[in-house]
């Protein structure tokens, strides 16, 4: 059986047209993410989820970036409406983890009902006073410890659901002050700061299954060049900190990056990531993805099969009960 293209890559819209389910039976993505140009109703999106699977073959894992608060694909009337991360933890003072816990397992559970199998959650940057809005509450806490309890948390209340967490953004956004979607952050913090506030969390976190890298220059540890495409950064990421999951591009049609997207993508994985992620759906820019990419083998492919591993039958969930304790931990 062949591998996988090293990549995955997003839909158009609601419905798997003909041609699109033959471009991903040719193109064969290790997986797909969805975005709320693909969301109608639990209904649709099942069905949707089954012939993405189906136009593969094989139950290919599906994402989806269901924080809660701002970054949210599903939401009324169909699914929960969440508030930010960080103020979820500040509401709910010293029990934020166990808010955190059931958070997500609620949410594991909405997601699983609808096939969809990875989150791109939790947030695992620091949040500090220059950390740009578009990311600042969607973290979960200002300082490194708490941020691990948290993160943990909702990470282990996804994989009680069936659902696989993906940690964001490694090695840490949480100290850039410009939003990688329109430009490229570059951080000159020391190394010995990096190491000890921003990248602690992942380091925390090395046991987890996935991780999404940032679109920041780090310029103590690569002057040039953003974690995402640095071998130098990559190299410490698997190296120093520890980390030997399945390590994802974030999403390499964002404004940060410059260049052909097949010259992203072959930069991306030279540099050590294992799969990389498009996400608008565009299907010439997919198809330049996927020849680019290449075939999941090595080590990618060892760190892709023990990610899916990680994958179980969700268990057992009272949910009125746990939205009952969530209420009483100043959940509104």
């Amino acid at each position: 059986m062949t591998a996988p293209a090293a990549c995955i890559l997003g839909c158009a819209g609601l419905t798997l047209a003909p041609d699109e389910a033959a471009f991903f039976r040719e193109a064969d993505p290790w997986g797909f993410i969805l975005f709320a140009r693909n969301v109608a109703d639990p209904a649709q999106l099942r069905a949707l989820t089954g012939d993405l699977r189906a136009s593969v073959g094989r139950d290919a894992p599906i994402f989806i970036d269901q924080e809660g608060g701002r970054v949210a694909r599903l939401g009324p009337p169909h699914w929960r409406s969440w508030m930010a991360p960080l103020d979820h933890v500040a509401a709910a003072g010293t029990g934020a983890a166990r808010a955190m816990a059931l958070r997500y397992r609620l949410i594991a559970a909405e997601l699983r009902a609808l096939g969809i199998d990875g989150n791109c959650a939790p947030t695992c940057d620091v949040a500090t006073a220059d950390t740009h809005p578009f990311l600042r509450n969607r973290c979960l806490g200002t300082e490194a410890g708490e941020v691990v309890r948290h993160a943990r948390a909702a990470a282990e209340g996804l994989l009680a659901g069936g659902v696989l967490p993906v940690l964001k953004h490694i090695p840490g956004h949480g100290r850039a002050t410009a939003d990688s979607h329109l430009a490229l952050p570059v951080v000159s913090a020391d190394a010995q700061t990096l190491w000890q506030s921003d990248f602690a969390p992942f380091a925390g976190l090395r046991d987890m299954p996935i991780a999404m890298t940032a679109h920041v220059v780090y310029t103590a540890l690569d002057p040039d060049l953003p974690a995402t495409l640095s071998p130098a950064i990559l190299g410490l990421i698997r190296g120093r900190m520890g980390y030997d999951g399945l390590i994802m591009s974030d999403d390499l049609s964002m404004g940060a990056l410059r260049g052909t997207l097949g010259e992203l993508a072959a930069a991306a994985l030279g540099a050590g990531c294992d799969v990389v992620l498009h996400c608008n759906g565009d299907r010439a820019e997919m198809a330049r993805i996927v020849e680019a990419a290449g075939r999941l083998g090595g080590g990618a492919a060892v760190r892709a099969a023990r990610a899916l591993a990680r994958r179980r039958e969700p268990d057992a969930l009272d949910e009125a009960a746990a939205e009952a304790e969530l209420g009483a931990l100043g959940h509104g």
